[in-house]
């Protein structure tokens, strides 16, 4: 595996969780989102490998909301390799994996999604950009995707937020945007939403 820092808590369910925080976050970031949306799941959660001033994240901009595609590429497949050691490592499946990302961990989970580099059954992307300006047109036919933008968000703006959900759409994912009445922070409503997406009845 490669040498991420990150935590794994095993849980009682058969899913698995992998929780990529934003910007200035780490390893414990999104635990308590995790526990929160899907109590039974099992949890793992790594700290980006990039240094921004001294904060984690899962690759390198060259300005705010300017993304080094090149970069996004290389750490997507670092990311998911890692991803794929770790479901050897724990023995979770793979086809029962959902990405939870946030802001930095959603552009890279939307990476990873477009390059086919992480065969996930779902996501959840709270705050995402379009993070590939020619992603390749790889199939996502059996990928369910909950978008959840911030209807004053001055970052992941919703035009950057319908922008993802169109090229997801296009490579056949089923995808759901929540707009919610907050800007770029998580709200209770992001947590309540990713919760009922993920009810038995909507991601099995």
């Amino acid at each position: 595996m490669s040498d991420f820092i990150y935590r794994f808590i095993p849980g009682k369910g058969e899913r698995t969780l992998l929780l990529l925080h934003g910007t200035g976050g780490n390893e414990a970031d999104l635990l308590p989102l995790g526990f929160a949306i899907a109590p039974d799941a099992s949890l793992l959660s790594p700290r980006g490998k990039i240094l921004e001033n001294g904060a984690p994240r899962f690759f390198r901009r060259l300005a705010e909301g300017v993304f080094d595609e090149e970069d996004v590429v290389a750490r997507a497949n670092e990311l998911a390799e890692f991803v794929s050691g770790a479901s050897r490592k724990y023995d979770f499946d793979l086809n029962a994996l959902i990405t939870v990302g946030y802001s930095n961990g959603a552009n890279i989970a939307s990476a990873m999604m477009l390059l086919g580099a992480l065969k996930a059954h779902g996501a959840i992307l709270f705050r995402p950009m379009v993070p590939l300006s020619r992603p390749p047109q790889h199939p996502l036919n059996d990928c369910e995707v909950l978008i959840s933008g911030g209807r004053f968000d001055p970052i992941a703006t919703p035009d950057q937020v319908n922008a993802l959900a169109d090229l997801l759409r296009e490579r056949r994912a089923q995808v759901d945007v929540r707009m919610q009445a907050s800007g770029h922070e998580l709200t209770d409503r992001d947590m309540e939403t990713a919760r009922d997406w993920l009810a038995p009845s909507a991601v099995a």
